[in-house]
């Protein structure tokens, strides 16, 4: 048995883990549900977000600076991400192979972009200052409040990206090609700029989840593998049914990592992970949260 303030600090950490794993997540669900690809890239968006960020809080320090940091590698990584479509998706959208093609088109992305940081960057690790100390009491437990802003900012942009799709005129046009590529495209609508936008988007979550976890833990530049490896469990989890599939499923995640980790040891934490997501695939193959069908 464990205490009430240990199990309600693990409780924690798996939620505030679970908002990580949700923005990273959701930028691959959108990207796979709106082009119908997976971006093997996405896992060095988070790295080279990281990466972006950690060089600006060089010449800049405190929290003035982490927030210059994280919104310069939030613009940066959007419009890495918004060319890379036209160099990586557009030349084959209309090859009948697009899928496979995009597999060796992103998966080569990833291995440049990482090489690239270990040219520019180096192999040491590194870590981005924390803008906040300070803990908060949560049950008898002791919880970080950086953590705490982390959580917050995370649901707040998903809530900001989740209006977007929803409420403008752009998002919606985004949907809409999502669902029906020739019917938008008989609408008169730019799709090829609404993908790169959507793979825009996706790198600038990525990135973001790349400042808040390189403010939490090391970095090198093969830093991306990890957060790649989970949200593709968090994806296949929960489904891309809806916007909202993938966010369910990194809580579910997060918070069976950190007890995993607590009670078995965290080397066995991703075997773990691994085993619910193969079990997802055995018995529900479209996710926990989803449906044959797919919309954002």
């Amino acid at each position: 048995m464990i205490s009430l303030d240990t199990f309600f600090f693990i409780l924690a950490s798996g939620i505030l883990l679970g908002g990580l794993y949700a923005l990273m997540a959701t930028g691959l669900a959108v990207v796979w549900t709106t082009l119908g690809v997976f971006n093997f890239a996405h896992g060095t968006f988070v790295a080279l977000g990281a990466y972006v960020a950690w060089q600006v809080t060089q010449s800049i320090g405190g929290g003035a600076g982490f927030l210059l940091a994280a919104a310069l590698s939030v613009i940066v990584m959007f419009g890495i991400g918004f060319v890379l479509h036209y160099v990586l998706v557009k030349p084959f959208e209309r090859n009948t192979n697009l899928v496979l093609l995009a597999v060796i088109t992103t998966l080569a992305a990833a291995s440049i972009i990482e090489n690239g940081i270990l040219i520019g960057w180096g192999p040491r690790d590194k870590q981005i200052t924390p803008p906040i100390e300070g803990s908060v009491g949560f049950f008898g437990a002791s919880i970080n409040l950086y953590d705490i802003v982390i959580l917050l900012v995370a649901l707040l942009t998903l809530l900001a990206l989740a209006l977007f799709l929803r409420r403008t005129s752009l998002g919606r046009a985004m949907r809409a090609a999502a669902q029906n590529r020739e019917a938008a495209e008989l609408m008169g609508l730019n799709v090829s700029m609404l993908f790169a936008i959507t793979i825009g988007l996706s790198a600038a979550t990525a990135a973001l989840a790349g400042v808040f976890t390189g403010s939490l833990r090391f970095i090198s530049p093969t830093f991306g593998a990890d957060p790649l490896m989970k949200a593709l469990v968090v994806v296949i989890l929960g489904g891309v049914a809806r916007f909202t599939s993938p966010i369910y499923a990194a809580f579910i995640v997060g918070i069976a990592e950190s007890f995993s980790a607590y009670f078995l040891g965290l080397y066995w934490a991703p075997a773990v992970l691994f085993a619910m997501m193969i079990a997802v695939l055995l018995i529900k193959p479209e996710g926990l949260f989803g449906h044959r069908s797919k919309t954002l």
